[in-house]
């Protein structure tokens, strides 16, 4: 690829990795086949939805009825009869019913397995094998099989045995992967007891850390495969996940002895790193190194709080932190979060400047749509699907690659759409057939 100098950098790989022509391009796993049989479980939904977007031909293998996951949603609102978070984890997916719960339904399973590249499901520990459907059954007729797991507990140790029976919920995945724990609060005076309380994560944060492992340690058999030409099992606990993470957690307990602690506003490593009031909301702002405080003094026009804590030590003191946060939050209250930002980058590009402050609005998701940067770069895209309308969606993360990006072809599929495709085309059952398993329950 030769470099045309007459084009900025800016210009040059815009015009490379734009989303907007990646249908013009190759998919990095377009001859990749992927059963999804994740049930009532978003996470393996999510490490499908990862691989769907890079390519691969993923059928999600629902009951008859549909799972239950199509109804995780808030306050029980619908689309077309469809969650709005399964909207999102359908996307490019051929969607098929079968009932794994008969011994008919089962085998046929088996006949697909036979031409899948990977499997992701998330039954609990076991259930897959005792049904005669698991990895050590389906790696027996396709030795190719990559094989991956999802569970809260894992597949083998003394919690997985004693929670088989359990299914795999988010908030578990939360509680157990550590990152909670300084989620929320921190436990200084002036902070109400009721408030002093670990929190979870706004979202399904447990299960989204299990499905991006999953289609990750997916993604490395894949290679590893195009060697050995083996398959293997991938046992993926989220919690572990999250344990990934908790970056300097288990350090921190190493050296000082103690549990890390709730941080809420402030921070145990740089301050000021926090969030302070405005007039309309909430920025983040950053000036803990010496030079950089001393600028945030001045731009907020005291001076003389850099010397009531002049080093990063001071700074770092629990008793002083909520000092700090004081000081700058009754500056930055009687200022609208663009005006605020206004003042830092004046103060930030002045040719006398001898420090950087970092701020930014904390964006609300209406915001963030709101973020031209965001609709030029192709993170949000208006996609008119045609089972589901047009409606508004986060592209893929990947959609800005300059060979194979990521893309979103449909954002999902009704219950049992794609029935009469996948079974034609992998197992060659006509009308009748079809017709019959349905008056069975099969499909």
């Amino acid at each position: 690829m030769s470099i045309e100098k007459d084009k900025s950098w800016e210009e040059w790989i815009r015009e490379q990795d734009d989303p907007r022509y990646a249908h013009k391009k190759p998919e990095a796993l377009e001859d990749v086949v992927v059963l999804d049989v994740s049930r009532a479980h978003m996470g393996g939904c999510f490490g499908a939805s990862l691989l769907a977007e890079l390519g691969a031909f993923v059928i999600r293998i629902e009951p008859p009825g549909g799972d239950v996951a199509r109804k995780f949603t808030p306050f029980g609102m619908l689309h077309k009869d469809t969650g709005l978070g399964y909207l999102n984890e359908g996307r490019n997916k051929y969607h098929i019913t079968l009932n794994l719960d008969t011994e008919e339904g089962r085998e046929i399973y088996k006949d697909l397995a036979r031409y899948a590249d990977v499997i992701i499901e998330t039954f609990k520990p076991g259930v897959a094998d005792e049904m005669g459907i698991g990895y050590r059954q389906l790696s027996q007729v396709n030795p190719g099989l990559i094989y991956c797991a999802i569970h809260t507990y894992g597949q083998f140790g003394p919690e997985a045995e004693k929670n088989k029976t359990k299914p795999d919920y988010d908030i578990a995945d939360q509680a157990r992967g550590g990152i909670m724990a300084i989620t929320g609060e921190p436990d200084q005076p002036e902070i109400p007891d009721e408030c002093k309380v670990p929190t979870k994560e706004g979202n399904w944060m447990g299960w989204y850390a299990g499905g991006v492992w999953a289609a990750y340690g997916a993604l490395v058999a894949l290679i590893w495969r195009m060697e050995s030409g083996k398959g293997q099992f991938i046992d993926v606990a989220p919690p572990e996940g999250l344990l990934k993470y908790c970056d300097y957690h288990l350090q921190w307990y190493h050296q000082a002895k103690e549990l890390r602690p709730r941080i809420g506003p402030y921070d145990s490593a740089v301050f000021p790193y926090t969030f302070v009031k405005t007039k309309d909301g909430t920025n983040f702002i950053s000036g803990f190194s010496d030079v950089n405080w001393a600028h945030l003094c001045n731009i907020m026009g005291k001076p003389e709080v850099k010397d009531m804590f002049p080093t990063i030590f001071d700074r770092l003191n629990p008793e002083n932190q909520p000092k700090i946060h004081q000081i700058v939050e009754e500056w930055s209250k009687n200022l609208t979060s663009q005006e605020l930002t206004d003042r830092v980058m004046k103060f930030n590009l002045a040719p006398d400047a001898v420090g950087v402050v970092a701020t930014a609005k904390v964006n609300r998701p209406l915001d963030a749509l709101g973020e031209e940067n965001w609709w030029i770069r192709c993170a949000f895209a208006k996609f008119k699907d045609p089972d589901y309308g047009e409606l508004t969606i986060a592209n893929p993360a990947f959609n800005r690659m300059t060979e194979t990006p990521a893309r979103v072809k449909w954002l999902c599929r009704p219950v049992g759409a794609d029935n009469v495709l996948i079974f034609e085309k992998f197992l060659g059952y006509g009308p009748s057939k079809l017709e019959d398993l349905k008056s069975k329950g099969i499909i």
